[in-house]
């Protein structure tokens, strides 16, 4: 896990190795054990590694493979590399060093543009072919590594998070009104290739995108999630026995790719209980962390869930550490957890993670999480709600998950940056794809390859690599998600959703956690829009930045601020429209301002 940044230039002149410098230092928390930096012809590369795997300076990248002429830049983990440097040294392949990095240098020879299909794992890469003066880069197939580009007539640019190329300089900062649209809409996330500013770019999840010296850029789609039921009909237990096994195999993968210790991150709910159930007997001394937060008083809904993760620590004898924050720490560290959004996220559980992380942080490297369950297996309230709905089926998801409809959005931002309603042309579109045989086919799929990405993905990346901490997904191997989008809808939404982990978790933890309510337990501090939050926001929605950026009107901000709790004034999936305002004008205060 790491952060990369590099050039390309287009125009036969160097590269600008201070821009590459200003990118570097920017992603240094990304990377804390080592800085590196790589210049040949038009293309210059940095790197900040965070040691995980092959901690010795053998790793360290750039990683050139002088032999084969290739230099690599890589932020992520390759869980299956052993067995492709197996397959690779059978070939006749010779290894350098002992990790991942290198192995994606020879498997990029021996397979060329396809070697992203053998790669299990989460990554973000760029390879500089020297003989050929290609540059290819690639993104893994559900985007949990971020790469964000820069691209003018003179040049290319890439690194790790939005900052690094603004630190870089010569950005187009001007907002993009389409992304706003998305950013307004689908809480807070804008699908690649868009970010909020027309001078950057994402490259999309499962794609690669290769540079010739001519010109031709050439982007490849390398992975699709197929949602169709088998040939063979499954019974309910082949389902449940493939669940169980898939889910296995991808624990024991992100456990076995590290070199330093793997703890877990236990909320209490089910689906870290049952990694810590599945890593129990694999780990001695299994390290597992879990926070709460202050909670407001005699009657207050608690804002903790260690009930849980203390009868799961206890079940499987975890040495585990709680953190409960007050919430003045979570008001008087908002700006500093904005500074390191790579983009505007407005969910608590970024606050969340950011603070849990710099705890967790001081004793492992690497923790696993349980991100992406609900979105694979059906745990959230709103499938059953969209199920249940008439009319087509861009209906049936905007009406039970959009934040705003598109009238209340032209009431909302200001003309300059009105367009028409391009986030529904967006969701129709993804959802009419072929390979869905079912609605919730179709709403599961757009989930886990586009809406998980910005959201619980993103921050998964952003927040815990703001303090060198790596977080692996189990439950988005891409194998795993592949069986559940097969799955028939009715099984994954039985007893309330996630029946089949709820069903593989019997005999393995306590029936009181698979049992449970689902939790969204708050953060108090900000779920509560009064008191200091509320006064925060107003400040921020009344200065003179806010007025004089034009982006929102203000009749629209008036009525929200006089009267932040009103129910018309929350999302359909309960955020605060006026955090969605003050968080987006907040980051572009702390990003995009100092650069104008």
């Amino acid at each position: 896990m790491c952060g990369i940044c590099g050039e390309l230039r287009f125009d036969a002149t160097a590269p600008d190795m201070t821009a590459i410098s200003s990118m570097s230092d920017k992603l240094a928390r990304r990377g804390p054990d080592h800085a590196g930096t790589y210049q040949d012809g038009p293309l210059a590369f940095g790197h900040r590694r965070l040691s995980i795997i092959d901690l010795s300076a053998h790793a360290h990248q750039p990683m050139v493979d002088a032999m084969l002429q290739l230099t690599l830049v890589f932020n992520g983990t390759i869980y299956n590399y052993r067995e492709l440097r197996c397959e690779l040294q059978a070939k006749g392949y010779q290894f350098f060093s002992e990790g991942d990095s290198e192995v994606i240098l020879k498997s990029y020879h021996a397979w060329g543009d396809q070697c992203v299909t053998r790669f299990k794992g989460m990554f973000a890469f760029a390879i500089w072919d020297q003989r050929s003066s290609q540059l290819f880069l690639a993104r893994d197939r559900f985007g949990i590594k971020p790469l964000y580009l820069n691209q003018t007539s003179q040049r290319l640019r890439f690194a790790s998070s939005l900052p690094a190329l603004l630190a870089g300089g010569g950005i187009d900062t001007a907002l993009d009104a389409v992304a706003l649209h998305h950013h307004f809409t689908l809480h807070t996330v804008v699908p690649a290739p868009r970010t909020v500013l027309k001078g950057v770019r994402k490259l999309p999840p499962a794609t690669t995108l290769r540079f010739d010296p001519d010109g031709t850029v050439t982007e490849q789609l390398y992975w699709t999630l197929d949602a169709t039921r088998p040939e063979k009909t499954w019974s309910e237990a082949e389902w449940l026995a493939a669940t169980r096994e898939q889910l296995g195999l991808s624990v024991k993968r992100r456990l076995l790719a590290a070199d330093v210790p793997v703890g877990v991150l236990l909320s209490g709910g089910l689906d870290s209980s049952l990694l810590v159930g599945l890593l129990a007997d694999q780990v001695p001394d299994l390290r597992t962390f879990s926070i709460g937060f202050e909670d407001l008083g005699a009657g207050a809904e608690k804002a903790d869930e260690f009930e849980f993760s203390d009868q799961i620590a206890a079940h499987f004898n975890t040495r585990h550490r709680k953190y409960r924050i007050a919430n003045s720490e979570v008001m008087a560290r908002l700006q500093e957890a904005i500074e390191q959004m790579t983009e505007p996220m407005v969910s608590h559980d970024v606050i969340a993670f950011y603070l849990l992380a710099e705890r967790v942080s001081r004793d492992v490297k690497v923790v696993m999480s349980g991100q992406g369950a609900d979105e694979v297996f059906g745990g959230y309230f709103w499938y059953p709600n969209m199920n249940a709905a008439s009319g087509t089926p861009l209906e049936r998801f905007s009406q039970h998950y959009f934040d705003r409809d598109h009238a209340e959005y032209l009431q909302m931002i200001a003309p300059k940056f009105q367009v028409d309603d391009v986030t529904s042309e967006l969701i129709a579109g993804e959802l009419s794809k072929s390979q869905a045989d079912e609605f919730l086919d179709q709403i599961w799929r757009l989930d886990v390859t586009t809406l998980i990405v910005d959201d619980p993905v993103k921050r998964v990346d952003n927040m815990p690599m703001a303090w060198g901490l790596e977080v692996r997904t189990p439950f988005l191997d891409h194998e795993l998600v592949q069986l559940a989008a097969h799955m028939p809808p009715e099984l994954k939404l039985r007893e309330g959703g996630k029946f089949p982990l709820k069903a593989i978790s019997r005999g393995l933890i306590p029936d009181s956690v698979i049992d449970r309510p689902k939790g969204y337990f708050p953060v108090p501090a900000l779920k509560y829009v009064r008191g200091p939050f509320l006064e925060m926001m107003r400040g921020m929605l009344t200065s003179e930045a806010c007025i004089k950026r034009g982006l929102y009107q203000r009749d629209y901000v008036n009525k929200l601020l006089a009267a932040p709790e009103a129910p018309e004034h929350f999302t359909r999936i309960n955020g605060s429209k006026l955090w969605h305002l003050a968080l987006l004008e907040w980051w572009l205060q702390v990003h995009v301002d100092p650069h104008e």
